[in-house]
């Protein structure tokens, strides 16, 4: 067997380059509240553990409240939170099917988050009330709490479908990318 020149020589790869989004900060914050969540919301009892597992997502919250300001790029707010308009038109353009791609969170995206951590701060502050002597055992309270987390696992439910969505349109696995902190770079995304 012969061997060409052209055997040897290096042909340009067709994988797609990659670009690290999603810091550890990030990353850890998403998986961790997961778990916080997940956690809090499984165990009422015993109590001791459901109210240090909402100590937790507490602190979860201060942290990322936090790294929004002073993280890296794709952590901070003003990359990801958008103004109505430009949250409806990308809504609008997502019903049309034709929503553009982003490195970070999308609007849709970045509403998200923030519904997320404002409906998790009250449900936080609820559940501090509930133990202070001045509104322990206090109906408005807990009812509040319960349906704040009711609430949440609706957001919860959109959230998740929204990351199928977009996984599926942009043929992404976005899970994948909150674990690794990578997406693939295409010319469409290479300047964001």
């Amino acid at each position: 067997m012969t061997l060409m020149h052209d055997d040897f020589t290096t042909r340009p790869s067709t994988a797609p380059r990659k670009t690290r989004v999603w810091d550890i900060g990030v990353r850890l914050f998403h998986w961790l509240l997961v778990t916080g969540v997940l956690g809090a919301y499984i165990f009422e009892s015993p109590r001791w553990l459901h109210l240090w597992l909402g100590y937790g997502v507490a602190g979860l919250i201060a942290f990322r409240l936090v790294w929004g300001f002073i993280g890296p790029r794709h952590a901070r707010f003003t990359d990801f939170v958008p103004g109505p308009h430009r949250l409806i038109t990308y809504l609008r353009d997502m019903a049309a099917g034709r929503e553009r791609r982003y490195l970070g969170h999308n609007p849709a995206g970045g509403a998200m988050v923030m519904a997320l951590l404002i409906t998790l701060i009250a449900i936080s502050v609820s559940g501090y009330m509930m133990g202070m002597d001045a509104y322990f055992g206090v109906e408005w309270v807990e009812d509040l709490h319960e349906a704040l987390v009711n609430f949440l696992l609706l957001l919860v439910a959109l959230h998740l479908g929204g990351v199928a969505l977009a996984s599926w349109r942009h043929r992404e696995n976005l899970v994948v990318a909150m674990i690794t902190g990578e997406k693939d770079i295409d010319e469409e995304t290479a300047h964001e």
